[in-house]
């Protein structure tokens, strides 16, 4: 059995929340679309399994063009184990793109909770414009909680603007997620009195299943020679027309399903910490080198927390981890700090500052045109 799947221009997130709220109750599957990003190599079918009520595509920050198929169910559960660690159902304000999970997910728990969310004005995220949005927010008996879910950047702006703070500050739980949220970012969120919570997870698991380290729910966590291994009901059903890849990163063990996160993690009295992409390592004179690692220890330098490592061909190394700014700071400091932290072959060769970083449309760097200023091709 298939069902009909649709493609809808993302950039309207009311016509999304409809188009969602219909696929999640039996109707045609949803395909939202970035408008004005490059097309995946092949197109979408006009049909597809019974089972699939949303497609999100994904080309990550890295990787290859990927379509992410996810249940009713899988994402009905996402929401309900959401609501749960959070205290319940609640008014949602969307400042995340609707072609992403994140954002998404705001439809899905609004829709699960019967409420109607508030969206931010389109266009660059703007703090101003944000506490206008949380000015509109109206929240009643059935669900008295505001919610709302950011990434870092967003979070740093609204945090550099007094009148967004206060805004952000009357929200039950503000989710972070989508890359890692520095320790100093979050420490100066809870000073401000923002109740932070920091999620992790993909599209292959209806977005953020852990909270603050810990698994919602039924999700289950395990470590497989390093790499961390999620299950649930949350987990999608694979890569639509991709047997090959959804074989890779889906795995069967002891009688549950575990997608393959190509994360590094360890997991200490249940919580885990992420400690970088398995794949995301530079051997530099011999020695291998974590760039996730060296990126966070930058990002606690004061004014880093949005710089991004990247690596850079070398040859006296092999490759060198470079350090892309927008914020001057002292290189010899930059490699003192890595160096105290992870070895003299972690330092960095370069801080390179730019007038802006190059982002992605859901907030997150973009790895690969970072990649590019710091390693240009030729």
């Amino acid at each position: 059995m298939t069902r009909p799947l649709v493609a809808l221009g993302a950039s309207d997130p009311m016509a999304v929340l409809r188009g969602l709220e219909a696929a999640l109750a039996g109707g045609p599957a949803l395909l939202p679309v970035a408008e004005g990003a490059p097309a995946l190599p092949t197109p979408p079918p006009a049909d597809v399994p019974q089972r699939v009520a949303l497609v999100v595509e994904t080309s990550g920050s890295t990787g290859t063009g990927k379509r992410v198929a996810l249940s009713s169910e899988a994402l009905l559960a996402g929401a309900a184990a959401a609501d749960a660690a959070l205290g319940g159902p609640g008014v949602w304000l969307l400042a995340l793109p609707t072609h992403y999970i994140a954002g998404l997910n705001v439809l899905t728990r609004s829709i699960a909770a019967g409420t109607t969310p508030v969206v931010v004005g389109p266009g660059h995220f703007d703090a101003g414009v944000f506490a206008d949005a949380v000015d509109r927010l109206v929240v009643g008996p059935a669900a008295p909680r505001r919610y709302t879910s950011l990434v870092p950047v967003q979070l740093a702006r609204v945090l550099d603007d007094p009148r967004a703070t206060a805004a952000l500050g009357r929200f039950d739980a503000v989710l972070v997620g989508g890359q890692a949220t520095p320790v100093a970012l979050r420490e100066r969120a809870r000073a401000a009195g923002i109740r932070v919570v920091t999620t992790y997870g993909a599209s292959e698991t209806s977005g953020g299943c852990v909270y603050d380290g810990t698994p919602l729910g039924t999700v289950r966590a395990e470590l497989v020679d390093g790499e961390l291994q999620l299950a649930g009901p949350m987990l999608a059903e694979g890569y639509l027309d991709d047997p090959e890849r959804t074989a890779a990163a889906f795995t069967e063990r002891e009688g549950h399903r575990w997608y393959r996160t190509g994360d590094a993690a360890t997991i200490v009295d249940g919580r885990i910490r992420v400690t970088g992409r398995l794949d995301d390592v530079v051997i530099s004179g011999g020695e291998k080198v974590p760039l996730g690692a060296v990126e966070r220890i930058v990002r606690e330098l004061p004014g880093q927390d949005g710089a991004v490592v990247t690596r850079r061909a070398s040859g006296e190394w092999g490759e060198v981890p470079v350090v892309v700014t927008e914020h001057p700071v002292d290189l010899e400091v930059v490699r003192a700090r890595v160096a105290d932290a992870l070895g003299r072959a972690a330092r960095p060769a370069e801080v390179l500052v730019v007038d802006r970083m190059p982002m992605l449309a859901s907030g997150k760097p973009d790895r690969r045109a970072v990649r590019t200023l710091a390693d240009p091709p030729g």
